[in-house]
């Protein structure tokens, strides 16, 4: 009797599977309907903040429509001009709005599809977690080289950067170091993963990630008090902020613009808001 009862249990939990599965199978389908028909391919790169988003979305499209490939590379957002500006990619990624001579050269059209701020952030162990605007400029210009002069241990500053074409550099000099000098000894990394590790292993370290990058491994340094939050960021109480673009060059073809709409729409919001940023639309 017992037996009989746990094989009757066990129909009826694959069945409530079943239907949960096939439920979330329907509203997988429908978020992907403007993909129905189409095939080709989609070359991505850029940006290294878009990345699991990107991924995430390729993922998602290319279960529902096996004639569809989608590839996401990164490089920063130098990169994603210079490859989708040359015709190398169909979608650059950039973590900055372009420049008008950017635009000009390659006739590109952007789609903006989330914002994301820019943190200071050090070694979660390191005493600091608040600094002025001011601050912040003296410790990247080389002007302040030891963290007691800001409160912290008598230990050097270790400066980690990101390299020129990176758009979280761009935005984190212009709104913050506001176009100021950075240490020529400062240690430069490729990506916002690679930030991560480098200021996770090293007690003295500063350097910037994406908001949407912080966890525990860093600390993220507040600006005056106020913190380095996707919701101030969202409020424009904190002001290292920046948006988050693909780029075409001009119209995007029916397959590439089905992918923006995507990423743009409701469906992908989740997806946005799961690596750490606010969706727009």
């Amino acid at each position: 009797m017992g037996i009989q009862k746990r094989r009757v249990d066990g129909v009826v939990i694959l069945a409530v599977c079943f239907f949960f599965g096939l439920m979330q199978g329907v509203a997988f389908c429908g978020a992907l309907d403007g993909f129905s028909g189409l095939e080709g391919t989609i070359a991505i790169a850029g940006g290294t903040a878009h990345i699991p988003v990107m991924n995430d979305a390729a993922k998602n499209i290319m279960t529902v429509n096996p004639g569809i490939r989608i590839t996401v590379e990164g490089g920063g957002s130098g990169v994603g001009v210079q490859k989708v500006g040359e015709g190398l990619a169909d979608i650059g990624n950039t973590g900055r709005a372009l420049s008008e001579l950017e635009i000009a050269k390659y006739g590109l059209k952007s789609f903006a599809f989330a914002l994301d701020g820019v943190a200071a952030a050090v070694h979660p162990e390191n005493p600091v977690s608040d600094l002025s605007p001011q601050q912040v400029r003296d410790i990247f210009a080389g002007s302040i080289t030891n963290w007691k002069a800001v409160g912290g241990m008598d230990a050097p500053i270790h400066l980690f950067c990101r390299d020129e074409a990176s758009g979280t550099r761009e935005v984190f000099w212009e709104k913050l170091l506001k176009k100021g000098p950075v240490a020529a000894t400062a240690n430069i990394v490729a990506s916002n993963g690679a930030m991560k590790v480098a200021i996770s292993q090293d007690k003295n370290a500063i350097g910037y990630v994406g908001i949407g990058h912080v966890d525990q491994s860093l600390k993220a340094l507040k600006l005056e008090g106020i913190a380095a939050t996707q919701e101030n960021a969202m409020n424009g109480s904190y002001p290292v902020v920046r948006k988050l673009y693909m780029n075409t060059r001009g119209e995007p073809s029916k397959l590439v613009r089905t992918f923006i709409d995507y990423v743009m729409g409701p469906e992908c919001a989740d997806i946005i808001k799961k690596y750490g940023y606010i969706p727009l639309k």
